[in-house]
């Protein structure tokens, strides 16, 4: 827009579209300009735009997601030794995860074989699977192995 021509569609494109207006077909952008900010934070735009330009976030911040830029921030901004502290008691955590849900997922697999298996005499397979969150292949082995 800076040379004054405006973006507008063409009369076999409003056709083809059956739009009238341009940003019905393509997505809008905004050009913020973050140099002319005045680091005064009255609205939650105003908060990220402070955070870009000063990577700081105040706790009195609300915009949404700002928190969890916050809690990023302050992990990259560790001195080696803690992020490598802070790296190692994440892993660790994704590990108990991992094996939490690989005990209880197994658990929780054979106790869905064993309903299964009790309704094979009285439900369809399909039903079964449907019901016990199975598939329909898993099933058809239980039936033919009984």
């Amino acid at each position: 827009m800076h040379d004054n021509k405006i973006l507008q569609l063409e009369t076999n494109q409003k056709e083809y579209y059956d739009l009238n207006r341009i940003f019905n077909v393509f997505p809008e952008y905004y050009v913020i300009r973050v140099n002319k900010f005045n680091k005064i934070a009255k609205d939650t735009l105003d908060e990220w735009i402070y955070f870009l330009k000063t990577a700081e976030i105040k706790d009195s911040f609300t915009a949404k997601g700002i928190k969890k830029a916050k809690k990023a921030l302050d992990v990259l901004e560790l001195n080696a030794e803690d992020k490598r502290t802070y790296d190692a008691y994440q892993e660790n955590l994704h590990y108990q995860a991992s094996m939490w849900e690989s005990s209880y997922g197994l658990g929780r697999k054979e106790e869905k074989l064993e309903i299964a298996k009790s309704l094979l005499d009285i439900l369809d397979i399909e039903t079964i699977a449907l019901k016990t969150g199975l598939n329909v292949t898993e099933v058809q082995k239980l039936k033919k192995k009984l």
